[in-house]
């Protein structure tokens, strides 16, 4: 199983500025890649909490600097962007890394980008949709040929550069929709499922839709991986974690549910998402690995899992988890 780590580069109020806010989160990444995790993904927002506006660039600054850790999008906001500038950006990002750069596409838990470029939010879903399949085209076609609704049409135009990995790994990150499941199988893709919420276990269903549908459309098995994105983070013990995570934890989500008219977090809500069948990862080693089995085998296996971990917390505390992931639960979830 893939182990990794997904950041939205967050920036709360703290007594440090921004490229401060960057340099840290790539010291991370090098850390990431030399202690051994798999995979590193930085989010797209176009909110002031959050420097991952440009996450190609980021995971760019990255690449000079590792060697082996897969470097991805988490999640590209596709409905809102230009895919032929996206597979430009990842495909140059894929040479830059030695074939080390995966997309991971998606309509994203924020709605921030569609003022911001210009779109509508009734064509929430018709944008997506159009923007993947022109996405996949120009990934398996040097020349496309193409119209649709929401781009100028190309007439057999050539897009460069090309990638080094051939076919270049596209994952559709998905919530909880079941037509986005299901539209993950039909195409193949490796589906990247985020719970932040809830028992995971409940996602077996719709995990089951995506595993039928790739099936059915003629996909073999092997083709279709599940990753699963969940909030974690991990410290020698279970106190110390829930000590470090809960109050940047609480204050994120109590500022983004106010936006949302949702309640206020609490510590009662928090230590049950935080159970033996909650969503959550927050603990010591030896205990959160055993949860990463238990969820794996609840959702009838997954090939990754990947840590949102950067709510509020310092980076020395950071720097400490990730040590143990790369040198603790990762060998106990793959010895």
């Amino acid at each position: 199983m893939e182990v990794g780590i997904d950041s939205f580069a967050a920036a709360p109020e703290r007594q440090v500025d921004d490229s401060q806010v960057l340099d840290e989160l790539l010291e991370r990444m090098e850390l990431a890649d030399t202690v051994g995790l798999d995979v590193f993904g930085i989010g797209e927002h176009h909110r002031k909490e959050f420097l991952d506006s440009a996450p190609a660039i980021i995971l760019a600054a990255a690449a000079a600097r590792t060697q082996r850790i897969r470097l991805t999008s988490a999640v590209t906001v596709l409905s809102a962007a230009d895919p032929v500038r996206v597979f430009q950006n990842f495909a140059t990002l894929d040479l830059i890394s030695h074939g080390r750069a995966e997309i991971v596409a998606g309509r994203g838990s924020f709605v921030d980008s569609f003022p911001l470029f210009g779109y509508d939010l009734k064509d929430y879903d018709r944008l997506f949709s159009e923007k993947l399949n022109l996405l996949l085209r120009i990934r398996d076609n040097e020349s496309v040929t193409w119209s649709g609704k929401f781009r100028p049409s190309l007439n057999n135009q050539a897009i460069y550069p090309r990638p080094v990995q051939r076919p270049f790994p596209i994952w559709l990150g998905v919530g909880g929709t079941p037509a986005s499941f299901v539209r993950a199988g039909q195409l193949g893709l490796p589906l990247m499922v985020a719970v932040i919420g809830g028992e995971t276990r409940r996602f077996r269903p719709l995990v089951d839709l995506y595993r039928q549908a790739g099936e059915q459309a003629g996909h073999s098995p092997d083709q279709l991986k599940v990753g699963l994105h969940s909030l974690g983070f991990v410290a020698s013990s279970r106190e110390e974690a829930v000590d470090q995570y809960y109050p940047g934890y609480a204050e994120v989500f109590t500022r983004i549910g106010k936006e949302r008219g949702y309640a206020p977090v609490t510590r009662a809500g928090f230590d049950a998402q935080n159970g033996p069948d909650g969503a959550f990862l927050v603990g010591g080693p030896e205990e959160i690995a055993a949860k990463i089995l238990r969820h794996s085998k609840a959702l009838g296996g997954i090939s990754r899992i990947t840590f949102q971990m950067d709510f509020g917390i310092p980076h020395e505390n950071l720097v400490k988890s990730i040590g143990l992931l790369g040198k603790e639960v990762s060998p106990l979830l793959n010895g």
